[in-house]
């Protein structure tokens, strides 16, 4: 993590929250009736949520959204109780349990209003993240690219390509499985067949990227077995004019699916999920899958022609890549790949994407 400028703004926060907390009194001896003290007390702390979240933003961009959050709302709770407990022993100033509540909610609502635009927008750095290398070793090789293959039980085709092209890279663009929550206990058999596939890989010096897609949660405790892991928007590798994203976010005009990919990655929900037996766990990942086939069939049933074509242009001139949406198609510098399904994969290959032959 990188100490920059973007810090100096949530330390002035905090330590003017500090100097507040010092005084018998509020600045010019104003006095606050409940509940304007707790509103004041909300939305101090809901500036220091956002200032932490802006700064996290720039110089964590490894961390995915869940996980910032949650460390924001740990520090926040942690900070609010040391506040509390000086004002313990500042005379005319009290200590009050409802005080840090507030704060907590504060920092709870900071962070839930600054997420609101990623509902309208395609400037989704907010959700966005990567580790690992944007680089490959040997530009040169071949580079096999596998979109939204959906298994479930069997790799389909994998075997088979792995061994007709024993020298590829790898790039996975999202939706390997029907559903993946990347707990333990709640993965399959296959999804461990296919992270030690990885590993072996890895091990025989091939690169191996994975830009998870909307039908992944929580894989980021695998971003170690990969080359680059990434979600979000941003896909890219250096110094090859190729460029990704899954291509669930391309539409802004799905408010539905934006407001449910918010939900879904949440760090409410990483809570919830963690704190569910592992049986009662697996029956909601089952539901989610069911809900994921049938929610919004009328943008997913057209192609956004127009909001993939500017998306693509923000990436010109390099070769802008998606999956999602189970057609192929090329519309300027963009290509969105045909569904892997049956194990029809494409190729990066010369500066060109292609398909790949058995």
């Amino acid at each position: 993590m990188r100490f920059r400028g973007y810090w100096l703004l949530p330390l002035a926060l905090a330590g003017m929250i500090f100097w507040l907390s010092a005084q018998g009194h509020y600045p010019g001896g104003i006095e606050l009736p409940p509940p304007l003290d707790k509103a004041a007390h909300a939305s101090v702390y809901a500036l220091l949520a956002l200032a932490l979240d802006r700064t996290l933003r720039h110089t964590a961009t490894g961390l995915p959204l869940y996980r910032r959050h949650l460390w924001i709302l740990a520090a926040v709770a942690l900070y609010g109780a040391s506040d509390e407990l000086h004002q313990f022993f500042v005379p005319g100033r009290s200590c009050e349990f409802g005080d840090w509540l507030a704060d907590c909610f504060g920092g709870g609502l900071g962070l839930t209003l600054g997420s609101l635009h990623l509902l309208f927008t395609r400037r989704l750095g907010a959700l966005s993240w990567r580790r690992g290398a944007p680089r490959r070793p040997d530009p040169a090789r071949d580079l096999i690219l596998v979109a939204d293959p959906h298994w479930n039980a069997a790799l389909t085709g994998l075997e088979a390509a792995t061994a007709a092209h024993p020298g590829a890279d790898w790039l996975f663009l999202g939706d390997i499985f029907d559903v993946w929550v990347g707990f333990p206990g709640m993965e399959t058999e296959a999804q461990r067949a296919f992270l030690a596939w990885a590993d072996a890989r890895r091990a025989g010096g091939r690169w191996v990227g994975l830009w998870m897609g909307n039908r992944e949660y929580f894989l980021d405790r695998h971003a170690a077995r990969f080359d680059l892991m990434g979600e979000g928007i941003g896909g890219a590798l250096e110094d090859e004019s190729l460029a990704w994203e899954h291509g669930d976010l391309i539409n802004s005009a799905d408010r539905q699916y934006r407001l449910w990919n918010l939900v879904s990655r949440s760090g409410a929900l990483w809570l919830v999920f963690r704190l569910m037996p592992a049986g009662m766990a697996r029956k909601v990942s089952a539901w989610m899958e069911r809900k994921l086939r049938t929610t919004n069939a009328a943008y997913k049933l057209t192609f956004p022609r127009e909001a993939f074509h500017a998306a693509a242009q923000a990436h010109a001139p390099a070769t802008f890549l998606t999956g999602h949406f189970h057609t192929h198609e090329v519309e300027a510098n963009g290509i969105a790949l045909p569904w892997a399904h049956e194990g029809r994969f494409m190729v990066w290959r010369g500066g060109k994407v292609e398909s790949l032959e058995p």
